[in-house]
């Protein structure tokens, strides 16, 4: 029987597949004999509901059906570790609707409670740090980013490409929790100096190739088939192309990684052997690697309040800052949209300062030969 224990929950969850979709989420029973009696009711369930697709070409729909459709089509193709963090957020999802409720069914005032329950939660699930205080709860992005963003995806799958009516429909956008504005950090010289003196040595052309670039963690461990020969295209968040240019210095760290792996361009070398890894040999830096090594890092340089995402800040504001072309920075970042690029815009208020006083001395010279030829 597909149930299991997760020692995360008290409750025994279940995990199956029928007709080559996903169903999982949990039994909100903490007896396993009655975990297997809901696990029966729950798999008879969705079979008469994907009988009644079959059918009707539109069957009833459940969350925890629409949930495991959703994992099996989009979200476990999700790049990097991003299909981890999809199926978390699924399993929220499902463990907040249940196994009953119908996708079609669900309104703005499940929505609202939804929202209201995740706020409750704190970070990693804890009560208490190591020092007894109490830990905060989730912050209003982390509550959208796991609630809003996913049900708001599965519900336009249903209606784009699972030609599912959805009549009452929530209204997204009155949902959206106040965020603070992303602040833009930029490294200063000796900050760039500690923290390029700070990297260790097999990390150091990865690290590099990401200060160049300025594309984002995941989108800089790139495999050798990304590689042309003008461009490295790859796929980057919510699945767009990202392209990044192969300038004379990108191409240099290039040149140097060749040879050490067959597949992935940036490597490490391994120097404490877990796993049946091999001291000394090289291996392709991973998503979760690369977050270690950026926090030890961090702290090796001294450099504070600095994400990894702001490397790709930092590049923005000084290719801005030295071309003063907005598009041209938005086409370097890969936005979609240039009014995401238009929060590096106040790198441009010196020069735009001096443009207004060359034009105010530039109207008193016109003044003054006026009336000198007066």
């Amino acid at each position: 029987m597909s149930v299991y224990k997760s020692p995360k929950s008290p409750f025994y969850g279940y995990d199956f597949q029928l007709d080559g979709r996903r169903f999982f989420g949990s039994t909100k029973a903490r007896n396993k004999k009655e975990a297997e009696a809901i696990e029966r009711q729950i798999r008879a369930k969705a079979k008469e509901d994907i009988e009644r697709e079959k059918k009707t070409g539109n069957g009833p729909m459940t969350f925890d059906v629409a949930a495991g459709r959703y994992w099996s089509e989009v979200g476990q193709h999700h790049r990097g570790s991003s299909h981890k963090n999809t199926w978390h957020y699924l399993e929220l999802l499902t463990q907040f609707f249940g196994n009953h409720v119908r996708l079609e069914d669900i309104t703005d005032a499940d929505v609202s409670a939804l929202i209201a329950w995740r706020r409750t939660h704190t970070l990693r699930g804890k009560t208490e740090d190591k020092d007894g205080n109490p830990v905060p709860t989730v912050s209003n992005s982390t509550v959208n980013r796991t609630t809003v963003v996913v049900l708001k995806a599965i519900f336009t799958r249903a209606k784009r490409t699972w030609k599912y009516p959805l009549p009452v429909e929530p209204d997204w956008r009155s949902h959206w929790l106040e965020m603070p504005d992303e602040r833009v950090r930029e490294l200063d010289d000796k900050e760039a100096e500690a923290l390029d003196g700070s990297v260790r040595n097999d990390y150091a052309l990865w690290f590099e190739f990401a200060r160049l670039t300025g594309l984002r963690r995941n989108e800089t461990l790139i495999r050798w088939k990304n590689v042309t020969l003008k461009q490295i295209v790859t796929t980057g968040k919510r699945g767009r192309k990202v392209t990044a240019q192969i300038t004379p210095s990108v191409r240099a760290i290039l040149d140097r990684c060749m040879g050490h792996h067959t597949e992935w361009v940036f490597t490490y070398v391994c120097q404490r052997p877990v796993g049946g890894k091999v001291k000394g040999k090289r291996y392709p830096i991973t998503p979760e690697g690369a977050k270690s090594q950026w926090r030890r890092l961090k702290q090796r340089s001294g450099v504070a309040d600095f994400r990894f995402h702001d490397i790709r800040h930092d590049v923005a504001t000084k290719l801005l800052r030295k071309t003063g072309n907005m598009r041209l920075v938005q086409k370097a970042l890969n936005h979609s949209n240039i009014a995401t690029t238009a929060r590096y815009a106040h790198v441009l208020d010196d020069e735009v300062a001096d443009a207004m006083e060359n034009l105010a001395r530039s109207r008193k010279n016109s003044r003054k030969k006026n009336a000198d030829a007066a």
